[in-house]
């Protein structure tokens, strides 16, 4: 006999209350109050391939509320992925496939990491603008090879996270009519009942930000939730929010609808009781064969991918040019011809050998790379003309008659929403994201950034407008730990060029990468062009080069960015009163921490006393000057003023390094 609705809901109720007692750690709340949308969605109306999670057209799921991950592991266990019953046992444990939030690969069917609360619906609305933008740029009449939805679980922690209402926001401007959301509203976050701190007008809310809105929904009614996907996805112009009432904990008879069952395990008597009370006489975790077999989507799956496979062929056989070019994409490969466009690019700059700020060679860099990459897609946080992140032949996105198009979003003033959104546009595929905005403001967005790091996506991040030289706006906008904040950050590459060549490479060298995102930190102010060999073009590769050099160096300077020419003029000062410097380029610490010690040793030679010139925060400099060194930096807040002004106030000047360095060689 076949298991019936309750059972298989109950399945993931079971599942949930024992792993998370066995793990004595977790949150079963979430997961036995959204079983049933669990069995609406993933049971009746999603379309996967359990046998290949990476399958292009398939819906993306996200499940914001991470903190209920074995609400997610328990579906993809039931319905056949590779997650077996021992990594369900192994929840929150070392290694597992089960981690305490969900993350992006390390478990076969989790779209994006998530936990930190309203970031998963964020980087949603980045699966669904990619997808309705790769749908504009490949589909076909009666060949709709992209054509595919965005589901999400969120919380009301969700919707409490600022970062929600910067995302969904732009998801009713984009109308992106394939995002369609769950709202578990449950009235419960970890404090206990929300109305003390959360009485926002949900319903009227998203309904204001142009979504489709269904509320009032029994979440534990499974056909109303079906009647309530299939309103959504008739929407075609409107994202569509589903409100879902339900009790968190359901089933337990003492801990339901309560803050007892949000973020502990029940305990032994409570999942006894509930067993009972459920009618679940199963021991822990054991699931019937008739409930697998209730689950099981593998063979509804595969026939899925299947139909898909043969539209694609029938793609493929009509537009071979647009097949090849939308595979590419979506394996995130760069063209054949790659290699030869960065060697034009590099040595079309290194001959103009202009003295302009590196914002504005930051976008020649784009200009030189984007109309050969379709996948780029710029941005920026309401700071275009300043940023610049456009290029001849870039065009705004924009939406008409539910029509999408351009290549360059304006966020607004979002900046935590534009990074999010960008990992959500990698983690779909077909896209490689870049948005700008003044490196002060990255403090909007650093999870984000972390995240992007974590998560291994390769976006880009353009910030601009880098140090005390943008001047007159002063310390609110001036930053001076910003750099040392993005340089600490796990897997982040993080630029800052000197000059027109330096950023054509730091801008190759992001687009090169595959599992580390990169932050390009560029000046408002006009830096000089500095003259190179073929041989040091080739080592800023490699994160930190010699620039200039001196028979037995008595002492190396380092410096980034603008202040590479502070150091190079006082090298001259110095051989002029017979010193001996070294000026060392490091436009990427990161990027030369990771080269073989032979080659940091001939940068960097043993003996030789150390002096680090950048116009930021000093602590971070002592890993490469040691005790013995000395640095000129900035260790207090800027001020406002003009530039020049304050370049000179606060020490970065030829003189004064060049006085520092000669105190070090004594």
């Amino acid at each position: 006999m076949a298991a019936t609705r309750t059972d298989l809901a109950n399945a993931i109720r079971a599942l949930a209350m024992d792993a998370v007692q066995k793990a004595n750690s977790g949150h079963p709340g979430a997961p036995m109050g959204m079983a049933e949308i669990g069995l609406a969605l993933w049971g009746n109306n999603m379309r996967f391939n359990p046998q290949n999670p990476a399958w292009a057209n398939r819906d993306r799921f996200v499940q914001s509320n991470g903190h209920g991950s074995m609400l997610q592991y328990a579906l993809l266990h039931l319905t056949g992925y590779d997650v077996s019953m021992d990594d369900i046992k192994n929840f929150r444990q070392f290694h597992s496939k089960t981690p305490g939030h969900p993350e992006v690969h390390y478990t076969p069917g989790v779209e994006t990491t998530t936990g930190p609360l309203g970031q998963g619906i964020t980087n949603a609305v980045g699966f669904a603008l990619a997808e309705k933008l790769l749908a504009a740029q490949f589909n076909k009449p009666g060949l709709d090879i992209v054509d595919h939805h965005t589901y999400v679980f969120l919380g009301d922690g969700c919707l409490m996270e600022g970062i929600s209402h910067e995302a969904c926001s732009l998801a009713g401007t984009w109308g992106l009519n394939k995002l369609i959301a769950f709202w578990d509203d449950n009235g419960i976050s970890i404090d206990g009942h929300v109305e003390g701190w959360f009485t926002d007008d949900t319903p009227k809310r998203f309904e204001s930000y142009g979504w489709h809105v269904i509320a009032g929904v029994d979440g534990h009614d499974v056909d109303a939730l079906n009647a309530a996907i299939a309103a959504a996805k008739a929407q075609t112009s409107k994202p569509t929010l589903i409100c879902c009432k339900t009790i968190i904990g359901k089933g337990s008879p003492n801990k339901a609808a309560s803050h007892d069952c949000h973020g502990a395990p029940l305990g032994e008597a409570e999942i006894a009781a509930t067993r009972e009370a459920i009618g679940w006489p199963h021991a822990p975790f054991e699931i019937p064969a008739d409930v697998y077999a209730g689950w099981d989507k593998k063979a509804a799956g595969a026939a899925a991918e299947a139909e898909w496979n043969s539209l694609f062929a029938k793609y493929a056989a009509q537009y071979p040019a647009e097949a090849a070019e939308f595979t590419r994409r979506m394996k995130g490969e760069l063209p054949a011809n790659w290699q030869d466009l960065v060697k034009t690019a590099v040595a079309e700059v290194n001959a103009k050998a202009e003295t302009i700020a590196t914002r504005k060679a930051s976008q020649n860099a784009i200009q030189a790379f984007a109309p050969n990459l379709p996948e780029m897609l710029g941005g920026s946080a309401d700071l275009t003309g300043s940023n610049l992140t456009n290029w001849k032949g870039s065009s705004s996105l924009k939406v008409e008659n539910g029509q999408i198009s351009g290549n360059h979003i304006s966020y607004g003033v979002r900046e935590f929403g534009m990074s999010h959104i960008m990992n959500g546009l990698v983690l779909h595929g077909g896209f490689r994201p870049f948005g700008g905005t003044f490196l002060m403001f990255c403090e909007y967005a650093l999870n984000a950034l972390r995240m992007a790091a974590l998560m291994k996506t390769n976006n880009i991040f353009v910030y601009t407008h880098d140090s005390i030289g943008l001047g007159e706006d002063g310390p609110t906008h001036q930053p001076v730990e910003q750099l040392q904040t993005l340089r600490c950050i796990p897997n982040m590459n993080v630029w800052r060029p000197a000059d027109t060549v330096e950023s054509v490479v730091a801008w190759a060298d992001a687009i090169e990468q595959r599992t580390t995102p990169s932050s390009l930190i560029f000046s408002r102010q006009n830096l000089t062009f500095q003259t190179r060999t073929e041989e040091q073009i080739a080592n800023i590769k490699r994160g930190a080069y010699v620039l200039r050099d001196a028979a037995q160096p008595q002492v190396v300077l380092i410096a980034t960015g603008s202040e590479v020419d502070v150091a190079v003029k006082a090298a001259e000062a110095l051989a002029a009163d017979g010193v001996a410097a070294r000026v060392v380029s490091m436009p990427s610490t990161n990027v030369f921490d990771k080269q073989d010690a032979a080659y940091k040793a001939s940068v960097l030679p043993a003996g030789v006393p150390r002096l680090a010139v950048e116009a930021a925060t000093t602590d971070f400099w002592r890993k490469y000057v040691g005790l013995e060194g000395d640095v000129v930096g900035i260790d207090t807040f800027g001020e406002s003023a003009p530039a020049p002004l304050l370049f000179k106030h606060f020490g970065f000047t030829a003189e004064n390094v060049a006085a520092r360095a000669k105190a070090l060689v004594k």
